[in-house]
């Protein structure tokens, strides 16, 4: 009987590049993502790294949805060697901006369905075989952030439960929370990542090597992985500096960078505007 490692956001930026290092590495895969069309990507990893890839599309905010695929691993007999936590979302903006759905959205899908899917997949776990468990956090969990007070707080809480439950599993299981910086993922981040200078530059890291440096060290037993010596230095200053200050500057810096993306995107509008005239 084969073993899967479970990726949950397979079809975004790092999940792909994540599916991708895994099946280097001789994994079978068991991917889920809210899109439904992925036959292509499951089947086109599947020959490129002859191993057996399957995929079933869930949205893991729904209760339901997750009782749903989570029975289908059950009736398919699957057994599991690992999990890559990596589905997620951001809504930027003031707290009081936002609606009730996306609060709850981002708590839904960054804790409720990361606790839910871990309890049932270590419990599904491969006994012969040492399991992989792994969290995507970010470098927002290492501090309190002013307009992503839910995201970065929903972070934080992975980072806390992965290294508790390091302790607890360690007969048996390696646990590492992976706490990025930027990732060029999509238009969007590289806007973000553009319009804070020299910031995003320093931050900003190459997803597919991301995705292999995370998968050697959760091979290594490590706990923590962030990306890039500036981003290891700012967590290290935010141990030191007092709240307040931390708080006082990220909320100066993204209002300043929100600026910014609106002056980029009008110039990029005006640009196609010319473009078509």
């Amino acid at each position: 009987m084969n073993s899967f490692i479970l990726i949950t956001g397979a079809l975004g930026g790092l999940g792909s590049a994540l599916v991708r290092e895994c099946a280097q590495h001789g994994y079978d895969l068991y991917l889920t993502d809210q899109m439904e069309d992925t036959q292509h990507f499951a089947a086109q990893i599947a020959t490129q790294h002859h191993v057996e890839v399957r995929y079933r599309p869930c949205d893991l905010t729904s209760a339901d949805e997750r009782t749903q695929l989570i029975n289908s691993f059950t009736a398919e007999g699957c057994r599991f060697c690992g999990l890559f936590n990596v589905a997620g979302r951001d809504y930027e903006g003031g707290f009081l901006d936002k609606s009730r759905s996306q609060i709850l959205f981002l708590v839904q899908l960054i804790v409720e369905a990361s606790v839910d899917l871990t309890h049932s997949i270590l419990n599904l776990r491969d006994p012969d075989r040492r399991f992989l468990l792994v969290y995507i956090s970010s470098l927002a969990a290492f501090f309190p952030m002013p307009y992503k007070a839910t995201y970065a707080s929903s972070k934080r809480f992975l980072l806390d439960f992965s290294c508790a439950l390091r302790e607890e599993i360690k007969d048996f299981g390696n646990v590492l929370v992976l706490a990025p910086a930027g990732l060029p993922t999509t238009q969007e981040s590289i806007d973000k990542m553009q319009t804070q200078g020299i910031w995003g530059k320093l931050t900003m890291m190459d997803t597919q090597k991301v995705a292999q440096q995370t998968i050697e060290r959760v091979l290594r037993g490590e706990s923590v992985y962030v990306p890039g010596f500036f981003s290891q230095l700012l967590t290290r200053l935010g141990k030191i500096l007092p709240d307040r200050w931390v708080t006082q500057f990220i909320a100066g810096r993204w209002r300043k960078s929100q600026r910014d993306v609106a002056l980029l995107r009008q110039d990029r509008n005006c640009g196609i505007v010319k473009t078509k005239r």
